[in-house]
């Protein structure tokens, strides 16, 4: 099951830049979403292709930013995705769903398995235009500091990336939690009484219960038992050492 999760498609969370002005900030944003174990970025229009800059920001972070997609428009870049979520200010002129970025995070997360999901980040000077904004789903507003809200590109795609990548590893905790913990099956009250049963009658076989000053060891076996809790296979198995013992003990009451 553990390779199955490592092979959920992270690769299919989409990071969008859109009109790029700073070639720094190209880089800096590979390097903040290869961080967080993103790697597919696409760039619509950028004011200038990522060069050396570039390059040098994204600091190992080169091979995300030499797989970058550069096309023309947002809608060319988001067409294949099932999911599109625009980072914004509180809507303009037109009330849009918001999500919080740990929402943000997991909605991303919940439905990269089913197709390719795009975060989609806007011109480091004037965000998205309410045009592009309709293109998306949903919207995530970072809830920065009111009195000193501005965060650069990479910052943001930092932030928002790091809310993936917890919502990535929350679900791959929760998956393998689900193997683990996955339905038990427990055996009737009735069962362990028979059980209870069982035991008594071999523990007073074998004269570890003496009829006359029985005490209270079934108490406390009882106690041990259920605070164990043992699930119907490991009933089974106890059952099966009584039955061993039995044999042993065959014609003693």
């Amino acid at each position: 099951m553990s390779d199955k999760i490592e092979k959920m498609p992270l690769d299919n969370v989409r990071i969008v830049l859109v009109n790029t002005s700073h070639t720094g900030n190209i880089g800096s944003a590979a390097r903040a979403m290869k961080t967080m174990g993103l790697s597919q970025l696409v760039l619509v229009d950028p004011v200038d292709e990522p060069d050396g800059k570039s390059s040098a920001l994204a600091a190992g972070a080169g091979d995300v930013l030499a797989n970058a997609k550069i096309v023309k428009t947002l809608e060319e870049a988001v067409a294949d995705c099932g999911l599109v979520v625009g980072t914004s200010a509180r809507s303009r002129t037109l009330s849009w769903p918001m999500l919080e970025p740990r929402e943000c995070g997991e909605k991303l997360v919940s439905e990269v398995g089913k197709y390719s999901v795009a975060l989609v980040f806007g011109r480091e000077n004037n965000g998205l235009s309410n045009e592009e904004l309709q293109q998306c789903h949903f919207h995530v507003c970072i809830p920065a500091n009111p009195e000193y809200s501005s965060l650069n590109l990479a910052a943001a795609v930092q932030t928002l990336c790091y809310e993936i990548r917890m919502a990535y590893l929350t679900e791959q905790r929760n998956s393998k939690k689900s193997d683990i913990d996955s339905p038990n099956e427990y055996p009737l009250a009735e069962d362990l009484e028979r059980f209870y049963s069982h035991l008594e009658q071999t523990l007073l076989k074998t004269n570890f219960i003496i009829p006359q000053h029985p005490g209270m060891v079934m108490t406390k076996l009882r106690r041990l038992f259920n605070r164990a809790r043992p699930e119907t296979q490991e009933l089974n198995i106890l059952r099966g050492i009584l039955a061993s013992i039995d044999k042993v003990n065959p014609n003693k009451d």
